[in-house]
């Protein structure tokens, strides 16, 4: 078997030395090469780094100037343009204290109306500055807080004349007077619509996050705590005298209360599952419930059960007070629903052409 034989060293040597060291450098640039190649594509595609994008981000200032006197307030700066009213009026509470943000309303001209909290400040603004006109709008409450206040009122109160208190009637002609089922009645009747009020303000109704002002809650308050009182203290008076067609009168006026406080209740359940669902884009329809059946005829039948109800205790009890307020009542309601019937038309038009507001056929 032949070997190869390999040149001895001195002579590889020697040869390499006589070419000058040209295949050594000749090897080495190809293993470096090889190297090189093996790292590219176990790299993958080499891409150039991007360039860094610098993003200018135009900020707003917003100005917010006196409605009445015309002179500058502050100036909020550096207002991203993503930023709503809100945050605006949080930024403007931090340079002035005394106004908090829902007692701050903000108009984009003079006599203009109030800007909701939601408003982008980018949909306002024409230039990098904006002004806004400042008004204080008082010391504001939540909407909570204002229904209960004025539910809770009337229910406390009548339940004080209901007892005949030493201080409001002669315990004397309290003691020797009987007294008629009806006032009975009445106050449960009477405290069955304020509870089922306080329950509804608490479990179905979902409020906004907005603000009223306090004096609106003391109107309101005055205006059903007074009636309260004035409607109680006939009815629980010892000299109080029954309803003229006695027994029938009052149980069918009765009866015709609690089907308007239970429709009441389940219409005020459909409209709140309705915006809880988010579904606002259709009417609300009628269900199986037969008391959500009054839709196909009016667009507000919450107030047609409220205007019913107060009725009915006005015929159950026979009393001039009760008749005065349910007739402040049904022209109040009434308001209501020819205001909230026009937003329905322009929402709703096809569904609610056809239907009155709150009365079928007279409103």
């Amino acid at each position: 078997m032949l070997k190869r034989q390999n040149p001895s060293a001195p002579a590889h040597r020697r040869h390499l030395t006589a070419h000058g060291g040209a295949l050594s450098m000749s090897h080495n640039d190809s293993r470096s090469f090889f190297s090189l190649s093996q790292l590219v594509l176990s790299a993958g595609q080499i891409k150039p780094s991007p360039a860094l994008k610098h993003s200018k981000i135009t900020y707003f200032e917003v100005e917010i100037v006196d409605v009445q006197s015309k002179k500058q307030i502050c100036i909020v700066d550096k207002v991203p343009p993503a930023s709503t009213l809100l945050d605006v009026k949080h930024k403007f509470h931090k340079a002035c204290p005394q106004w908090y943000p829902s007692r701050v309303g903000l108009q984009l001209e003079r006599n203009g109306p109030f800007l909701k909290d939601s408003v982008s400040i980018q949909s306002l603004a024409v230039s990098s500055i904006v002004t806004l006109y400042f008004t204080d709008l008082g010391q504001q409450v939540g909407w909570t807080t204002f229904f209960l206040t004025e539910y809770t009122g009337p229910l406390l109160i009548y339940l004080l004349f209901y007892i005949r208190l030493s201080t409001i009637y002669d315990q004397v002609e309290s003691r020797k007077n009987f007294r008629h089922p009806v006032v009975h009645l009445a106050c449960f009747c009477h405290c069955l619509h304020y509870i089922r009020h306080l329950l509804e303000t608490l479990f179905v109704h979902k409020f906004s996050e907005g603000h009223t002002p306090l004096k609106n809650m003391i109107k309101g308050c005055a205006f059903y705590w007074g009636f309260t009182s004035w409607i109680a203290y006939y009815i629980n008076h010892p000299r109080y005298t029954p309803p003229s067609f006695g027994h029938k009168q009052v149980s069918y006026a009765a009866l015709a209360f609690l089907m308007c406080e239970a429709g009441n209740h389940f219409i005020n359940v459909a409209l709140a599952h309705q915006t809880n669902s988010g579904n606002r884009t259709c009417f609300p329809s009628p269900t199986y419930n037969p008391f959500t059946w009054l839709f196909l005829l009016v667009s507000c039948p919450n107030y047609t059960y409220e205007a019913g109800s107060w009725i009915s205790f006005t015929v159950m009890t026979q009393t001039l007070p009760a008749g005065i307020f349910a007739f402040l009542m049904v022209i109040q309601m009434s308001l209501w629903a020819q205001k909230k019937h026009k937003l329905y038309l322009k929402r709703f038009y096809p569904e609610v052409r056809r239907k009155a507001a709150m009365i079928p056929i007279i409103f």
